[in-house]
């Protein structure tokens, strides 16, 4: 049996290895490290996760066991063998379980992905000085894609706005510059996905906790309009266009996969079948011959892993929300409470599941990986220290 102050030890490298793991996402590499670490320690530790997080551990086993079939059963097992990493990446859910105890542990890691979040949006604005900006040379900060710079700012972003909505840091300045760089690189990024999805959350958030605060929302987001570059109006007016290239391809990708969830409803295709089989399945006015992906989470899980898989994916969202809405109702009115941490958490998760409504943001690491983490962050903060 080890003794309280090696298991304290081995507590502290687990939570500040796991801090780092969310941390350093826009390098994979020291990611993973960080993971690896994390990992290690409650493999050495086997700390309990507790009951309480079994509103989302359940649908989670549910999805890991159909990617498991889907490998087994795919067309061509040997080339989905490889999807079976995104297995790896689900450890963020139960590690964060395991080493994030309370309020003050996940505060911590909330503040340091908001500070990540504002340096790499500094970044990407930076850029703009150097040739980016354009539709064929969108800013990225350190990330490889825009669209995974978006999905981490769209994080933070909803994080920082429960924070002031709920009081937290609201005369703190750097919070609010913070929040102007996060939203300028949201802007700049011209990734219209993001854009709804984070009108749309930051409305829910501002109606559950400061409705009045809606008449400066609505106010200020027109003016951002008006004042926006030209490529940005024009992004924005693209949205409803159907006859818009970006979206008329979604909606041929669409079709695509919901062909392919048709034919093989249970076990899908495989794993990193899509993009080998596009070809077979695309309409055929469809503008692209080959897509990496489906550009929709439910479309592009049910194609590859089956109807199974995708309730379990809605299940895993819908409890993760839940757990969050229902605790932020229960402490909103407390002092000294962590109700801003639901409130970014369901934040979080709207924006998450309205973007991966145009975007497979659900495969894209960096963004998965706090995405589970939010999962996790309600079930975290209303967890004990010693527990």
């Amino acid at each position: 049996m080890r003794g309280n102050g090696e298991a304290a030890a081995v507590g502290r490298v687990g939570y500040v290895a796991y801090a780092l793991h969310l941390w350093t996402v826009f390098g994979l590499f020291l990611s993973n490290l960080a993971g690896v670490v994390t990992l290690a320690a409650a493999v050495t530790l086997r700390p309990k996760l507790g009951d309480r997080a079994r509103p989302v551990l359940l649908p989670v086993g549910l999805f890991c066991l159909c990617v498991v079939l889907s490998i087994a059963f795919s067309v061509e097992p040997a080339t989905s063998l490889g999807g079976g990493r995104k297995l790896l990446t689900l450890l963020t859910l139960p590690l964060g379980l395991a080493w994030v105890r309370g309020r003050d542990q996940a505060r911590a890691i909330v503040d340091g992905l908001i500070v990540m979040a504002t340096f790499a949006a500094l970044w990407g604005l930076a850029q703009l000085f150097f040739g980016y900006g354009g539709i064929d040379q969108r800013i990225r900060g350190p990330f490889s894609h825009w669209m995974t710079f978006a999905g981490v700012l769209l994080v933070a972003d909803m994080l920082l706005l429960a924070q002031l909505v709920s009081g937290r840091g609201i005369a703190k300045p750097w919070r609010w510059l913070a929040l102007l760089a996060v939203n300028l690189g949201l802007i700049g990024c011209l990734t219209r996905g993001a854009w709804i999805a984070g009108a749309i959350a930051a409305v829910v958030l501002l109606l559950l906790r400061a409705p009045r605060w809606l008449a400066v929302f609505v106010p200020v987001l027109a003016l951002v309009l008006v004042l926006a570059p030209t490529r940005v109006r024009d992004r924005v007016v693209s949205i409803a266009d159907l006859g818009n290239f970006s979206n008329y391809d979604r909606l041929c990708m669409i079709e695509a996969g919901w062909r392919m969830a048709r034919e093989r409803p249970v076990f899908g295709l495989g794993p990193n079948m899509v993009r080998e089989l596009y070809p077979i399945y695309r309409h055929p006015t469809a503008p692209r011959h080959w897509v990496p992906h489906l550009h929709n989470n439910l479309v592009q899980i049910a194609a590859e892993e089956g109807l199974v898989a995708a309730a379990a994916f809605l299940w895993l969202m819908a409890a993760a929300a839940w757990a969050a809405y229902s605790r932020y109702r229960r402490d909103r009115g407390s002092r000294g409470g962590a109700s801003d941490l639901y409130l970014g958490a369901l934040g979080a998760l709207v924006a998450f599941n309205v973007a991966g409504m145009f975007e497979y943001n659900w495969g894209d690491t960096e963004v998965q990986r706090l995405i589970l983490f939010m999962i996790a962050l309600p079930f975290c903060a209303d967890a004990e220290e010693g527990e």
